[in-house]
This record gives structure tokens, sequence and C-alpha cells, in this order.
């Protein structure tokens, strides 16, 4: 299994409204191309102002050939475009990362 640890920084302020639009034009098309994600988080201590989502692989393939799917998807595409548009968000940062043999994940 392979993760894909996302975390996201926004402008301040701007978190709840990022959010909104991804869950108004985002989320569908990324789910229809990912599947539900593990977890998708909102930092309340640390550094503020970011979420994370975790979304979880078979193995790189698998998550080279969704991800350039949900890349060609044109809901996906103006997807982002709105969010560029709106400009809240201002880092990211991708980890990808594999279980400990005791971890307990069955996904």
């Amino acid at each position: 299994m392979l993760l894909d640890v996302r975390t996201y920084t926004c402008r301040p302020g701007t978190v709840k409204l990022h959010l909104e639009l991804y869950e108004t034009l985002g989320m569908a098309a990324q789910q229809r191309h990912l599947g539900k994600p593990l977890a998708f988080l909102i930092t309340e201590t640390g550094p503020l102002n970011t979420y994370m989502h975790i979304w979880c692989y078979d193995d790189a393939a698998d998550r080279a050939s969704k991800r350039a799917a949900m890349q060609a998807d044109p809901d996906w595409i103006n997807y982002l475009a709105e969010s560029a548009k709106a400009g809240y968000l201002i880092a990211q940062e991708n980890k990808l990362m594999t279980p400990a043999s005791f971890a307990p994940l069955n996904r």
C-alpha cells in the first residue's frame, strides 16, 4: 500500500472558503477517480491555516494511472481553474509513505 499524504496551506482566513470550493466543484471528480480518502483533516494546532488529506493506492503505478485519469477529467480541470482564480492556496506538500508492517491499515 502507498499513502499519498497531502498538506495544503491557505491564506489566513480562507481554509473554510477553499474547502467549500473543493466540496462544490472538486470532491466528486476527485473521488470518482481516487475513491474515498483515508482522511481529510483540518489543523487545530501547529501550523495554522492548513489541511491534510490522505489517499491510498496499491502502489506507484496505481497512483500514477488514477491521477492521470483525474487530471484529464473536465470537472477536475474546472475545479483547478476555479481554485487558482480564487487564490486561497499558498503552499502544498506531498509525501508518499508506506505503512509499517504492524500498522492497522486494511484498505
